[in-house]
This record gives C-alpha cells, structure tokens and sequence, in this order.
C-alpha cells in the first residue's frame, strides 16, 4: 500500500515537472514572437513616409502657393472698372514701405473699354492688429453700362445704355474694438461721374429718355460720400471661409455740393455659414436690403439707385437688369471641398427691386439656381465660374472674388 502511495506520488511530481517545463518553453516562445513583432513595427515605422501629393497636385499646389503666399511683387488684378465690362486682364505691383504697410499700383483693361487705374496704400497693423487703414486714389472708366428703366417688371427690349468716367479718392478705417466679433468701420471718399453716351450695339441712354423722364440723365455731380458701418462678424476671412457669420448696418450720406442729387441710403445685411462633416460641406445664406431716401428738394438719380450687377447677386440675368430706389436680395449655397484648392457649390438666388420700402416682399422675385466651381486659397477666391440659369436664360460668369 505504501510502494503504491509513493509512485503515485513519484508520478505527479514528474507530470508537474514536465507541465512547467512545457509552460516555460511556451512562454519563452511568446517573448520571441513578441520581440521579433516589435522589432518588425519599429523598422515600419522608422520607414514610414507621409503621403505625397500626385504631380499635377503637387504642381497646381506650388502654383498657388505662389500666388497667395504675398511674397510676390507682380501680381493679376482682375476686378473690372463696373461690372458688367466683360472678361477683365490686369496687373499690378506691392511693394512693403514697412514690416506691415503696403503700396499697390494696378490697372486693368475690357475688349469693350472697360478701364481702371488705381493706387492703394494699406496699413493692416494699427492699434496693435486692431484697425485697418486703406487709402486708394484712382480713376475708372465705364462705357456701356446696362439700363432697362426702373421697376421690376421692365422688359429686355428697353434694353439702353450709357457711359461714365470716375476720378475718385477713398479712405477705409477699419476698427475691431474687441478683436472678436465685433467691428465698424467708417469710409470718406471724394469722386464725381461725369455721365455721357453709351456704345456697342444697343442705343445710348440719352436717345430714349430726357432728363424730365429719368432723374439725373446728363448730370455730373461732385459727392462727397461718408459711411459708417457697425456689425458682428465672426468668419475667419472674408476672401474665404467655411464656417462664420457677418451682421450688419450699413448707413451712407452721398452730399452733392451743388445740392441738386443728394440723398442716403441704409443697407442691412446677414450672412450665415454653416459648416457639415468637419467643413467638407458648407450651407451658405444671405439676405440684403438696401434702402435709399431723398434729401429735401434733391433728386435722387438711376445711376446711384440701389441695382443687381449681375455676377454676384441675380447670376442669371445680365448687368444692372433691375433697378430701383430699393433693393431685397436673399441666396443660398451648398458648397463642397473637391479638394485642398477647388470647391464645387450649387446655389439659389432670388431679387427684388421696388419704389417704395413697402414693397419690397417675397411675391414677384426674380429667381436663379446654378452650378459653380471656386479656385480658392486658406483666405481668399482668386477664381469664380459659375453657370446660372433664370427665366431669361443662361449666363456664365467669371469672377475674381467670393459671392459672400
């Protein structure tokens, strides 16, 4: 009984021998799986290389860089004299004066005549980063600006035009009290519009109507316009963004010093982007109404009534195709990030002019809807196409800047 004890005893012993020597040779096994993974994740990792870019992105990506990066002296100047002057090419030249301040000499050009010629001095660091300053003096000419008369309703067959010339010295002072959100801002420029005869195809302004049936055919007036702008905005940039709104109260004194064609003017405006899946989205708003009054004994004349120029607002319709003493402008977009430098946006835009304050409601609005494609930087739109369709058909627009 006992020999029997004992080699039973004998016997586990050796199987417990045996199962930890099997455990320890599992375990040592294990460790050198474990070390040879490390070994492989530290080689991967030190191999490890962030995406790069294709060629023709890596190429287009430089070329923007470029042009956006401020460092360059020459640069395109594409915004037109007046809208409505057609494809615009220009140039220009900055040049720093100090760290921060900037002189900018530039000009551009239309086929049909359209010319602009203007130097800008702009000191964006004042009041420690709290206040731009922009001086510009310039001179521009128009040659064939749309009218169809006033009203909402004015056929495409009224269809005149005129031309203009604008010496014009403007100074902006920019202020943001608070360095967030809030921010005024107040403007003084000196110009006269020395009005005179269309050209092109359509007939000059002058044959069709008499200063007794349109209120400032003919007129030359000096103004001496001060504005002052009070309002809460919230985007990143105003060239571009994504994400942000703009709320504000525009208030405008156009003084005519022979007292003849004075009057002011009141715009409210509302802007409201609303990014969707970390910005890869974006649905976009604004609403504009403008509002103008006449000072006593003093006409107010069609070229200074509140209008759509076209490429901006009611992108469907040609150049100044409505005008009136007031103006209501409400769109929309959805927009969508192609990539780092494209966005691709659907939009809506619907417009109204009337005589009377009162009238400006939502029956009767012209309305458009497109397709649009932005060549854009971090804070600003170097290139807009947009092809618009309304009740008068298709327009396709090039624009140099942002719609809002």
């Amino acid at each position: 009984m006992k020999r029997s004890v004992a080699v039973l005893v004998l016997t586990v012993i050796s199987q417990a021998g045996s199962a930890s020597a099997q455990d320890a040779v599992v375990m040592q096994d294990v460790a050198s799986r474990t070390e040879l993974i490390e070994q492989a994740e530290q080689a991967k990792s030190e191999a490890m290389k962030p995406a790069a870019p294709g060629k023709a992105e890596a190429y287009v990506a430089r070329i923007s860089d470029a042009f956006l990066s401020g460092q360059m002296h020459w640069h395109a100047f594409w915004q037109n004299a007046y809208s409505g002057g057609g494809f615009t090419v220009g140039a220009g030249y900055t040049r720093f004066v100090s760290a921060y301040n900037t002189v900018d000499v530039r000009g551009s050009i239309t086929p049909s005549g359209y010319k602009r010629l203007e130097a800008e001095f702009l000191a964006p660091d004042l009041f420690k980063r709290r206040g731009i300053l922009s001086v510009i003096g310039g001179w521009r000419e128009a040659t064939q600006v749309n009218f169809f008369g006033l009203g909402q309703t004015t056929p495409q067959e009224n269809l005149t035009n005129y031309g203009f010339t604008q010496p014009y010295l403007h100074a902006r002072l920019e202020v943001f009290p608070t360095r967030k959100l809030l921010v005024a801002r107040g403007n003084f420029e000196l110009s006269q519009w020395n009005q005179g005869s269309g050209s092109g195809s359509s007939p000059s302004i002058e044959t069709v109507y008499t200063p007794a049936t349109l209120p400032g055919l003919g007129a030359s007036p000096v103004y001496l316009h001060t504005q002052g702008m009070v309002g809460i905005d919230s985007r990143p940039a105003r060239g571009y963004t994504r994400r942000g709104g703009f709320y504000a109260v525009t208030v405008h004194d156009y003084t005519d010093k022979d007292t003849l064609y004075g009057l002011n003017q009141v715009d409210y405006e509302a802007i409201q982007h609303i990014p969707i899946l970390r910005e890869a989205w974006v649905l976009a708003f604004r609403a504009l109404a403008q509002t103008t009054y006449d000072k006593s004994g003093q006409q107010i004349p069609f070229f200074m009534m509140p209008s759509f120029s076209g490429g901006s607002d009611l992108r469907a319709y040609a150049s100044w195709r409505l005008r009136d003493l007031n103006s209501l402008l409400l769109q929309g977009e959805w927009r969508a990030n192609v990539n780092r430098f494209l966005e691709m946006a659907l939009f809506y835009d619907a417009g109204k002019v009337a005589a009377r304050r009162g009238d400006l409601t939502l029956d009767g609005m012209k309305t458009d809807y497109g397709l649009g494609f932005r060549f854009h930087g971090p804070i600003t739109t170097p290139l807009r196409i947009e092809l618009a369709k309304g009740n008068e058909g298709f327009v396709l627009n090039f624009s140099a800047s942002q719609v809002f």
